[in-house]
């Protein structure tokens, strides 16, 4: 052997024990940070089974998850769950923060309000294409049950249109940006006493995953084995429980391997941060870390976080169900002591002396109607003891837990259960009520907010990193019309623009709102009329934009200007003599002066086809 090749023998030999090292070692911060959490952990599924309907469990001193046994087999143990419905209704009204993200301009210039509605159209695409709604809805489960959820803003390069093929025939795809809801149970942070995402230095996210999907993204073999480990394993994979959690039914699955991905923020050495991505035995990846999703260009990490209700000190929330367990459980006990009660005074106890009946016979049957007992000559007749009535404690009891139950959730009768205990009676007095349970859960609705705008930013930076190449972006426009935005990367800017972030209105908010600025006269114009434009724009938000007579012919010019725009982008086009010839020159100059100009041939185009206006004219 050379010494040529004996250096390079000796080289691969490092490569290769410097990467088991770094295996070994992001192993073993990944335990240790799971053994830091692990009575969080724990929590978290006594939540679970709580709100599931499974009451009778508790956390050990071991601090493992344990069913609580009967003292007395005769002992009644029903659960009269109040915290589902309680969760139902939050999670109903943050069902109303419907991820809403429009771009304002910076400033009034034509490139900044161009940006603006380029960027407004890019993450209404995305909201349509990925159901953002529904992505934000499960992060809300998770974040209602558990205090704490996550958003994973990625860039799937198998989505979008396909462009070509490589040389093995496979599609090539341009690519697209995608949201994930993670659980908390994916997420480790170096440090549990973090309060926001900006403080976490490294965060790990972990999950149990099928061997085959490995291969199919990494081209990897890894040895399967089965993972029964509740908080790797994700429900959409192992198919969810299929009755209330005890130790037989954590999900399980097969064949599966644990990948542990590790994001690391950029430090003096790691200028880029560090992404490293190990799975069994193999490092599958090493390197910076891959997204430009922070203003001004820099790196960070992809994930987003939602509380519900933040906790000092803490990198997780806490939330409702932590606070209404113990008035759970001592909610079950008194409602269960009551049906015991009901049944010994409905039931009765029989009293009899010792060998004057058969006692087997008695305990069977009882001493139902028509029944004939035959007791011992001599021995009193077996009787049934005085039980007294319903302590009227039972009842005060009850009435205490269920009041305190709206004090800790924040959700009162009126709001959970439809009811009016107040006897208020006035509109104003029962939307006061309303408000006061919407200001209760100000906290959640900011969290929620935030976090759509985060994951608003972070899709932008996505796009102007890597839609490189010219893309183009259907969308439904006013009146049922489809626009095409022609865009690339330069086009696109998320430091720039203001996100504004609000409730989407239904359509009966959106008639009340128009019918009463017309009926305050706001919509007409200087004469006291109203226009054109402002007529087909009031008919359209009322639902009658498709009728013919309700279109004006001067917006349809313009659309038609709008669209020969994008055409003269990539070829000439030629006037038409029906063309309104000052409202298209008029929109023509618009596109040149708003950045149209910047491109010589497409400059020369649209003058050209101004020059046909005007010859028509």
């Amino acid at each position: 052997m050379t010494e040529k090749n004996k250096q390079q023998t000796r080289g691969e030999k490092m490569e290769e024990d410097r990467k088991n090292r770094l295996i070994a070692e992001i192993k073993a911060d990944f335990e240790a940070r799971r053994e830091a959490r692990r009575s969080i952990e724990k929590s978290w599924e006594l939540n679970m089974n709580f709100v599931s309907g499974n009451q009778y469990c508790d956390i050990s001193p071991a601090g493992e998850l344990i069913q609580e046994d009967k003292e007395f087999y005769w002992q009644s143990r029903r659960c009269f769950n109040h915290i589902a419905p309680t969760i139902d209704t939050r999670l109903a009204r943050l069902a109303r923060v419907r991820p809403v993200l429009e771009v304002r301009a910076f400033s009034d210039s034509e490139a900044d309000i161009k940006t603006a509605r380029l960027c407004s159209s890019i993450l209404r695409s995305v909201k349509n294409r990925l159901d953002l709604g529904e992505i934000v809805s499960r992060a809300c489960i998770w974040s209602e049950t558990c205090g704490t959820s996550f958003y994973k803003v990625i860039w799937n390069f198998d989505d979008g249109n396909i462009i070509g093929t490589d040389e093995t025939g496979h599609s090539l795809r341009e690519g697209d940006v995608n949201v994930i809801a993670l659980s908390p149970f994916e997420i480790y942070p170096d440090s549990l006493t973090a309060e926001s995402m900006d403080e976490v230095k490294s965060l790990i996210h972990a999950k149990a995953v099928p061997v085959s999907e490995i291969r199919e993204r990494y081209g990897v073999e890894i040895a399967g084995e089965e993972i029964d480990d509740f908080p790797l394993v994700p429900f959409s994979q192992a198919g969810g429980w299929k009755k209330p959690m005890d130790s037989a039914a954590h999900p399980v699955l097969e064949d599966a391997a644990i990948i542990i991905e590790r994001y690391s923020r950029p430090t003096e050495k790691y200028p880029d941060g560090r992404l490293e991505i190990v799975a069994g035995e193999t490092l599958l990846y090493e390197g910076p870390l891959p997204y430009r999703n922070k203003d001004r260009g820099e790196r960070t990490l992809p994930f987003i976080r939602q509380t519900c209700i933040p906790l000092a000190g803490s990198f997780f929330g806490t939330c409702v169900v932590d606070r209404m367990i113990p008035l759970q459980r001592a909610y079950n006990a008194v409602r269960n002591r009551k049906h015991e009660f009901l049944n010994r005074l409905s039931m009765g106890v029989i009293a009899a002396e010792d060998g004057s009946v058969d006692a087997d016979e008695l305990s069977e049957e009882g001493l139902y109607p028509g029944k004939v007992l035959i007791y011992r000559q001599g021995s009193p007749a077996p009787s049934f003891l005085d039980c007294g009535s319903m302590p009227s404690e039972f009842h005060e009891e009850e009435e205490r837990i269920s009041d305190e139950f709206i004090l800790v959730s924040g959700m009162s009768e009126i709001s959970r259960n439809s009811a009016n205990p107040t006897h208020v009676t006035s509109g104003v007095g029962l939307q006061l009520l309303l408000d006061q349970d919407q200001n209760r859960m100000q906290m959640s609705v900011e969290s929620v907010e935030r976090a759509i705008k985060e994951a608003g930013k972070q899709i932008l930076h996505l796009y102007k990193q890597f839609a490189s190449a010219k893309r183009v972006l259907s969308m439904t426009g006013s009146g049922g019309n489809t626009e095409l935005f022609w865009f690339s990367s330069s086009d696109i800017s998320a430091d720039d623009v203001q996100f504004d972030t609000g409730y989407e209105r239904t359509a009966e908010e959106t008639r009340e709102e128009i019918l009463e600025l017309l009926r305050l006269g706001l919509l007409k114009n200087g004469e006291g009329a109203f226009d054109d434009d402002t007529r087909n724009r009031v008919l359209e938000a009322l639902g009658y934009g498709s009728f013919e007579n309700a279109r004006d012919i001067s917006s349809l010019h313009l659309k038609k200007a709008e669209r020969e725009n994008l055409m003269l982008a990539q070829r000439d086009v030629e006037a038409d003599p029906y063309d309104d010839h000052s409202l298209h020159i008029a929109e023509h100059m618009r596109y040149l002066l708003s950045g149209g100009e910047e491109d010589k041939a497409v400059k020369e185009r649209v003058l050209r086809h101004i020059g046909s206006h005007r010859k028509g004219a």
